[in-house]
């Protein structure tokens, strides 16, 4: 078999378990928040289940573990504010999970270009082309039809998945920024960043639950969802394990492909959770919230398209100057005119 060919059956694979991990993981995660409506708890336990997967695949070298320069006390204050907006995020988007359906939540989720070509625009000074604006009309239009007929809709879920936009997109903006590395500080790949992310999570979660939601943890509170403890304790591991690994199979693709082709395969993987929740939990869904939802998720593929091309036309044959933001960056942005601090 040629390299080639592996390299393409690796990928199909990895493409496979993205979207297999995140289909269990939606459709888990909704049943425990349904049982078990405490999000900081379920956030909390899907970032210890990150840990013990970690500790593994370190252990096991199924992952090239860190140097011990990544542990120190300077790049983890640096990694920290990090950590703290994944935290932030990921609880966002639990409190949506848990108050409209899985679909409802992915639908508004697709607005995240728009607050990436928002925030850089604001705090970057990165001026988007008008190919660029023009794709995130859809966007934001098929988001607003879809929540006018959606049967689930709840404004604290609404507020949530937005407010998981506004600080996945800030951590992404950061994340150039410690990827890059600094005078004293280390670099370190996606994967690297991530876990270490998902450790200082893990810290940050347990007391917030704690002390916002009381001791929940006990096989008592567990007991008080309806399920059996044993069958419970099951639907949180699952859940737990399927949240780390779908985002660390996420960061393997993206070492392994451009961003843009990332990008299109996210699209493709939200058309592909919405679907299999509407199907699995039966959902309602009028013609005009399919309408909506199929706009919106059009037009984050034109935009992932339109930032492609904006990107090849901007480079003008030359290659990345190794900066924090890479001409790969830029195109998956369309912000052409990103410059490094």
């Amino acid at each position: 078999m040629s390299s080639d060919l592996k390299k393409t059956a690796l990928l199909g694979v990895l493409f496979a378990g993205w979207y297999a991990f995140n289909i269990v993981f939606n459709i888990y995660n909704k049943q425990v928040l349904k049982a078990f409506p405490y999000p900081l708890h379920c956030t909390m336990f899907q970032f210890l289940g990150g840990c013990v997967l970690i500790a593994f695949m370190w252990g096991s070298n199924l992952v090239e573990r860190p140097e011990k320069e990544v542990f120190s006390t300077e790049n983890l204050k640096m990694v920290l504010p990090l950590a703290m907006i994944h935290t932030a995020g990921n609880l966002l988007t639990n409190i949506s999970l848990g108050k409209v359906a899985v679909s409802f939540t992915h639908t508004i989720k697709a607005m995240e270009p728009f607050f990436s070509v928002l925030f850089s625009y604001l705090f970057l000074g990165a001026t988007p082309s008008p190919a660029v604006v023009a794709a995130l009309v859809p966007v934001v239009g098929g988001v607003a039809m879809a929540s006018l007929a959606e049967a689930s809709f709840n404004w604290i879920g609404f507020g949530a998945a937005m407010g998981s936009n506004v600080v996945f997109q800030s951590r992404n903006v950061f994340s150039k920024k410690v990827m890059a590395g600094n005078k004293k500080g280390v670099k370190m790949d996606n994967i690297t960043l991530f876990s270490v992310m998902t450790l200082l999570s893990a810290v940050i979660s347990l007391p917030l639950a704690v002390l916002v939601e009381g001791v929940k943890f006990t096989p008592a509170a567990l007991a008080t969802s309806g399920f059996p403890l044993a069958e419970m304790a099951q639907r949180v591991f699952i859940t737990a394990a399927t949240f780390h690994l779908y985002q660390q199979v996420s960061y393997m693709i993206l070492q392994q492909v451009t961003p843009v082709t990332h990008s299109v395969g996210n699209c493709v993987k939200r058309v592909v959770v919405i679907a299999s929740s509407v199907l699995f939990f039966r959902n309602p869904v009028s013609p005009m919230n399919l309408a909506g939802t199929c706009i919106a998720l059009a037009g984050v593929f034109a935009y992932s398209q339109v930032a492609k091309k904006g990107g090849a036309k901007s480079d003008g044959g030359k290659k990345s100057g190794g900066g924090a933001y890479t001409d790969q960056f830029r195109r998956i942005t369309g912000l052409v005119n990103l410059k490094d601090n």
